[in-house]
């Protein structure tokens, strides 16, 4: 089992803690520097067409791409522990978190989105600064709303352990504090996301602890 991987990359990050989760130590790593365009080389994108991180090549040559599908595989294929409640609401629920961060929030943040910004629409960097803040707080904003409101909460997102959720909100977490946004006003995600690092699947996951972090 081989892991493209990139420190930065919430995306990879998520997968990360998954494994960590789980138990699984891939067999190699690969480093795929996103800001030096290591995506856009012809044998990566030969591997993963999207030229995204992660991708996960299993030991018979299929590849696995998008962190909440690999995740998912590793939930099924290593069910202890369990990512994912036992009954269909719950996890409907957990689901729901988890999309809330990877798609709607994380696609209008991401590099390529702000190189886009920058690099085709001439945005100055408060102008890309100020379009990141703008769309973290308004998916913060309601998942907080959600969240402190809501019974199923403990602990975590969804009760006392860690779920797929918990995968998605530490990183995107993350990476809003790297871009200086201030978080105190979402109480109950900086809450969780403080049980959630206290865990060593996920301290380890960091983007600081990994060997290709700059």
């Amino acid at each position: 089992m081989r892991l493209y991987d990139y420190f930065r990359s919430s995306a990879a990050y998520r997968v990360r803690i998954a494994l960590n989760l789980k138990g699984v130590v891939p067999t190699e790593r690969t480093f795929v520097h996103l800001r030096m365009g290591s995506q856009r080389a012809q044998d990566y994108l030969a591997l993963n067409p999207q030229g995204l991180v992660p991708a996960l090549e299993l030991d018979d040559g299929r590849v696995l791409t998008q962190s909440l599908a690999i995740v998912e595989y590793l939930d099924e294929t290593h069910p202890t522990p369990p990512l994912l409640p036992a009954d269909a609401a719950g996890r409907a629920r957990v689901r729901a978190i988890a999309l809330n961060i990877a798609c709607e929030i994380h696609p209008l943040n991401n590099l390529r989105v702000l190189n886009y910004l920058t690099g085709t629409l001439g945005t100055n960097d408060a102008q890309r600064n100020g379009w990141y803040k703008y769309w973290v707080d308004v998916g913060f904003e309601a998942l907080e709303r959600q969240l402190e409101r809501d019974d199923d909460t403990g602990t975590f997102c969804h009760g006392e352990t860690p779920t797929l959720a918990d995968v998605c909100l530490v990183p995107q977490l993350a990476n809003a504090r790297r871009f200086k946004i201030d978080v105190s006003p979402y109480p109950t995600l900086v809450r969780i996301e403080s049980a959630c690092n206290a865990l060593s699947a996920f301290a380890q996951a960091a983007p600081s602890r990994q060997p290709d972090a700059e």
